[in-house]
């Protein structure tokens, strides 16, 4: 990424260049990009192809002012913080599914980052509700968050150090609350890495994301608005609902539009892409 690249990439979420890559940036960066930058699958059902390289990724989230889902907007903020001074790296995570299943190899993509004063962070802005700021990736006891109570823990232990699995592997399971979100990898990878895991989750018909539509985002209250279909949902800071159905496609299009920054010229329906 180029220095104009970044500068446009700031201006997109509304945050100045730091001056250094400290944790206090750090943690500005990522919330502002939560404010800003919605995690949405719409283009698996407007037949929009998903390819993950940094200029479509930039073009998409920076260009079209889009959002999409995690190994975009984990790869296109990676990028990002890189050109900022901030060391990153990649790090590929299976995702706990019903029963507390794992999900497919590259089933995620979160971020690795060192800063200049604070050692290393967990950094997910493609999760969907998931932390507001970065995690300690050293600790493990509880960090708080505006999201809830995380904690990071060796992989195959729950916080009481009982939970069966694949104890001493060396990855970690990200835990909101005292529920597995997802097992992190600690191997290093690479953007193309996860091209295989994007599309099973583009096109698998058992893939969550082939089957529902989703569009997210945190609100400055902490907070969150989400848009499913044509149901709007307004989540309070302190967990409440309030949902509406919207009935007819001209609303659709304006929340998306009002709420989310995102300009769609037709509305997009579970397994409609290319129609």
């Amino acid at each position: 990424m180029e220095s104009v690249q970044a500068d446009a990439y700031l201006r997109r979420i509304g945050a100045e260049r730091p001056a250094l890559p400290t944790v206090e940036a750090l943690r500005e960066l990522q919330l502002r990009h939560l404010l800003t930058v919605p995690f949405e699958n719409l283009s698996i059902h407007l037949g929009e192809e998903i390819v993950l390289e940094e200029k479509q990724l930039l073009d998409k989230v920076v260009g079209a002012r889009r959002g999409g889902f995690c190994y975009e907007l984990n790869g296109a903020f990676g990028a990002l913080l890189a050109e900022l001074g901030f060391e990153v790296e990649l790090l590929a995570a299976r995702v706990y599914g019903e029963g507390e299943r794992l999900g497919i190899p590259f089933d995620h993509l979160a971020l690795r980052v060192g800063t200049v004063d604070g050692g290393d962070w967990l950094v997910d802005v493609g999760f969907g509700a998931n932390s507001h700021y970065p995690l300690a990736f050293g600790e493990r006891g509880e960090q708080m968050d505006p999201a809830g109570t995380f904690r990071l823990v060796e992989a195959g232990a729950d916080p009481a150090g009982v939970r069966g699995g694949a104890a001493g592997s060396g990855d970690l399971d990200v835990l909101r609350d005292g529920t597995p979100q997802y097992r992190l990898e600690l191997r290093p990878r690479v953007l193309g890495d996860c091209v295989s895991g994007a599309w099973w989750h583009s096109t698998s018909p058992v893939s969550h994301f082939t089957r529902s539509l989703v569009c997210s985002r945190v609100t400055d209250d902490g907070g969150r608005i989400t848009l499913s279909g044509r149901k709007f949902t307004v989540t309070a800071p302190e967990g409440t609902k309030e949902g509406s159905d919207l009935a007819t496609d001209e609303e659709v299009l304006e929340v998306y539009r009002e709420r989310f920054g995102i300009l769609l010229e037709r509305v997009p329906v579970v397994g409609g892409a290319g129609s």
